[in-house]
């Protein structure tokens, strides 16, 4: 893959990072000269020094054949003109991170997928970790993200079965049990104590679906 990232913050240098690891042919920019200089004694790629947003520096960075451009600036106005631009040479598919939750409708209006606000996302699931010792992030994947949650002894839904679970936007694929047993759920499976779960959720109702889910899975607290 030909993609082109702009900004190396913390996001851009790890998705760096991982471009070049997998073999893709990766342009970087960013207006920090010391930054460009950084990443090319890492990595073997190119490295341009200059505003994403002019359209001279998009030409040096081969716009015109790349397969993917990813704006990661901490400024949403550089990244929205940067995917406007990449859209213009038609740039197969274009990326960017959305700081502030209020622009997200100007960059779909451009056609461009979006990450919101990231650091808050990562916040935001650190917190849920911290909050519940008994969950673990499995993998993230696009629109959502598997993890395991523990059945604690004396929660409301031990000995129930699955269909009298309170259920909105997750879904639960497998359930293991004390001595490895591995169970594909149904809705006549009842939960026992110290089952692991394993539950998928949609992005956006990651939040919702851990609350329904520690007041049916975790006993009252003392």
């Amino acid at each position: 893959m030909y993609i082109i990232i702009v900004g190396l913050g913390g996001i851009g240098r790890n998705l760096t990072a991982i471009s070049a690891y997998r073999g893709d042919s990766v342009v970087v920019i960013d207006q920090d000269e010391t930054k460009c200089n950084d990443i090319l004694e890492h990595y073997d790629v190119l490295a341009i020094a200059g505003d994403s947003t002019d359209s001279s520096i998009l030409d040096d960075a081969g716009i015109d054949r790349a397969q993917s451009l990813v704006a990661t600036t901490s400024d949403d106005a550089v990244n929205l003109m940067t995917c406007w631009l990449a859209k213009r040479f038609k740039v197969p598919n274009v990326v960017s991170i959305v700081n502030q939750k209020e622009h997200s409708a100007l960059f779909k209006e451009v056609g461009v997928k979006i990450s919101e606000n990231p650091d808050e996302l990562v916040a935001t699931r650190l917190y849920y970790w911290a909050e519940n010792p008994n969950m673990q992030q499995l993998a993230s994947i696009p629109g959502g993200t598997i993890f395991e949650v523990v059945a604690e002894e004396g929660a409301p839904i031990i000995n129930h079965e699955i269909r009298e679970l309170e259920v909105k936007n997750f879904v639960f694929i497998a359930i293991r049990r004390a001595g490895g047993e591995l169970i594909i759920p149904s809705g006549d499976v009842k939960i026992r104590p110290s089952d692991i779960i394993t539950v998928f959720t949609k992005k956006e109702a990651e939040k919702e679906c851990i609350t329904i889910l520690n007041r049916q899975l975790k006993s009252p607290e003392p």
